[in-house]
């Protein structure tokens, strides 16, 4: 059974240490802040946790490196290599941070969003994977599933663009539900009458492509009620009800929809 080290106590370590919890021997957490560590290693069953890097075990098989993106290079510069599988959790960085610090390592990438106070199970969730060679993919690949049926193999690039991506259907949609929140409140109305909205829209996307389930009246080209509403609105939610609007009315020609 591998032994693990996490490195990190927020967002995806969390989940990350409870997935693997399950499934081999977390044997250390570590955070910058000794209670985060401490607290993280309580929830997972685990003995040792630090907030020193110079006190990390030194004998694992894998470390993780799951902290904010402009921490890492600054803990693989920190720690020596020791042979054992180094990885990074970043949709963004480069595996190219650990070249000329590590023989052993690679990037672990789950492409979901997380939350220190939800733990997100990972059987679901689309694991994007680089090796810094052949000969160390095996282990990162292994490591993966033992998360995960779905582990792709995606380089530094790729996982940009997967990164952009996300944005899009994660980060800013959540900014739409937010403005919608907001919209709402205003009016003495409840966001959960959104709910079912948001959820068959999701659903959706199960049988239909994005561009195949878009409704409303931008792709209708309701010129009237896209006016009306941009005078009921005011600041960012006005701009960017009209650019968003305006997209889509680019991408789907009236002659191409008979709504």
């Amino acid at each position: 059974m591998k032994r693990v080290v996490i490195i990190g106590s927020g967002n995806v370590a969390t989940s990350l240490a409870h997935g693997l919890a399950a499934r081999c021997r977390v044997v250390q957490i570590y955070s910058r802040q000794a209670a985060h560590a401490r607290a993280l290693a309580d929830a997972v069953g685990c003995a040792a946790a630090t907030d020193n890097l110079n006190d990390l075990i030194p004998d694992a098989d894998v470390y993780i490196i799951a902290v904010s993106d402009d921490a890492i290079s600054q803990i693989v510069a920190a720690v020596p290599d020791n042979g054992a599988l180094w990885v990074h959790t970043s949709g963004s960085k480069p595996i190219d941070l650990f070249a000329g610090h590590r023989r052993r390592y690679g990037v672990l990438w789950p492409m979901q969003s997380f939350s220190r106070e939800m733990v997100v199970p990972l059987d679901d969730v689309h694991f994007f994977a680089e090796a810094g060679d052949q000969d160390t993919w095996p282990d990162l690949l292994a490591l993966g599933q033992l998360l995960s049926a779905h582990v792709t193999a995606a380089g530094s690039e790729q996982r940009r663009w997967l990164h952009i991506a996300s944005v899009f259907a994660c980060n800013f949609a959540n900014h739409m539900w937010t403005l919608a929140d907001e919209v709402l409140t205003a009016q003495n109305l409840p966001f959960e009458a959104m709910l079912p909205l948001i959820r068959t829209t999701i659903d959706k996307l199960d049988r239909l492509s994005p561009a195949q389930s878009q409704t409303g009246p931008a792709i209708r080209h309701d010129t009237q009620v896209i006016e009306r509403h941009l005078q009921m609105l005011d600041g960012d939610a006005r701009e960017i009800y009209r650019q968003i609007s305006q997209s889509i009315i680019n991408r789907n020609p009236l002659d191409n929809h008979a709504q």
